[in-house]
């Protein structure tokens, strides 16, 4: 996971695609916070309609490519979890920390993609790294 984790970490910005309330594909620009207990951590807010869609329907997919057009898919199940030290290392990003001022902030939550399994691929005809 950490090569994924890697991956991640240098292209800030990626797109976690989940499916709405209304049955239709969303895709959003999201960030990634870091690997920790071999889980790939994300967070978001409760008061957002991506939070509302995890709980909905929990199946979702991060996707991004880096400068190079490598790119990564991500697939698995959001799992929200209550985990203090996730959300106060969390406070370590100061765009994190901007929203949510402390790790107590009642609708910061975070989550990590339980049974993540994807690739990291690229043009150059090689076969794709697979987790």
């Amino acid at each position: 996971m950490s090569r994924a984790a890697d991956f991640l970490q240098a292209n800030p910005v990626q797109y976690l695609a989940t499916v709405g309330r209304d049955n239709k594909a969303k895709v959003r620009p999201f960030m990634f916070l870091f690997e920790q207990e071999g889980k790939l951590w994300f967070c978001t807010n409760n008061t957002k309609d991506v939070y509302q869609d995890m709980q909905a329907n929990p199946e979702i997919e991060v996707c991004v490519s880096d400068p190079s057009y490598a790119w990564i898919r991500i697939h698995g199940t959001a799992v929200f979890e209550n985990n203090m030290a996730v959300k106060e290392g969390a406070m370590n990003n100061p765009i994190v920390k901007g929203q949510y001022q402390t790790a107590e902030n009642p609708i910061f939550e975070v989550f990590y993609i339980k049974d993540a399994h994807g690739a990291i691929a690229d043009f150059s005809g090689n076969p794709p790294y697979e987790f």
